[in-house]
């Protein structure tokens, strides 16, 4: 007696199936798969690098060159152009204004205040004139007037007196009479014009004392001259 395994039942396959499997089968096997097209694949994804290459170089350069301003320069042919970047101008601060120097002044001394003209010389005003002491008779005063009536105060005028020094001269005199404000001497030497100083008494009393040192000779002409530059009084 037979017996017939229930599991084989199970498995075996109708003919059907397997007629068409074959005949799959060989049709699969009649079919001759395309080439891959690997040379194309290539160019592709080297341009789509190349492209995003240049979209981030493009974007770097925008923002590297946006803050530059630039200039283009013409020469003789228009069709040759040199665009150059601007230059910067800076604005310069305004030159500030240079101070006024005023005018000298005589030096203003109460009556009988002592001035050390040279070694040995000393001068003093007083409201009749002009005193002074030399190196060869100290004790003795030595005075010029202003009240004596031998000088005009109402006109311009400067007197001279000279007295020789260890080395030099020392000239001396009484200016008067001028308009404005008296603001320096000058007098001739051998040596060329010297300058020399102004004194006078507070309250602007019409006259003064001036006396300068020279190394050579002095003569005349002596020039006072106000603030102005215009000429106070002069000496022939």
């Amino acid at each position: 007696m037979n017996h017939l395994d229930p599991g084989a039942e199970r498995n075996a396959e109708p003919a059907e199936t397997g007629r068409l499997r074959e005949a799959l089968a060989a049709a699969a096997y009649e079919v001759t798969p395309s080439r891959v097209p690997l040379a194309a694949v290539e160019r592709r994804g080297r341009m789509i690098r190349r492209r995003r290459r240049t979209t981030v170089l493009g974007a770097g350069c925008a923002v590297l060159l946006g803050p530059l301003a630039f200039v283009t320069l013409h020469g003789p042919d228009d069709g040759d152009r040199v665009t150059r970047p601007a230059a910067t101008v800076s604005a310069s601060p305004a030159p500030s204004a240079s101070p006024t120097v005023s005018a000298p002044t005589p030096r203003v001394v109460e009556p009988g205040e002592r001035v050390t003209a040279a070694p040995g010389f000393v001068l003093w005003l007083t409201e009749e004139g002009k005193h002074w002491t030399s190196p060869d008779v100290p004790e003795e005063n030595q005075f010029r007037s202003v009240v004596d009536g031998n000088i005009d105060r109402t006109r311009p005028g400067v007197s001279l007196q000279i007295e020789g020094t260890d080395g030099g001269v020392l000239a001396s005199g009484i200016y008067y009479g001028g308009e404005g404000t008296a603001s320096v001497v000058e007098v001739a030497s051998e040596d060329g014009p010297v300058r020399g100083e102004l004194l006078e008494l507070p309250g602007r009393p019409g006259w003064g004392v001036w006396y300068a040192v020279a190394h050579s000779g002095v003569e005349a002409p002596v020039t006072v001259r106000d603030t102005e530059g215009r000429v106070y009084a002069t000496l022939p």
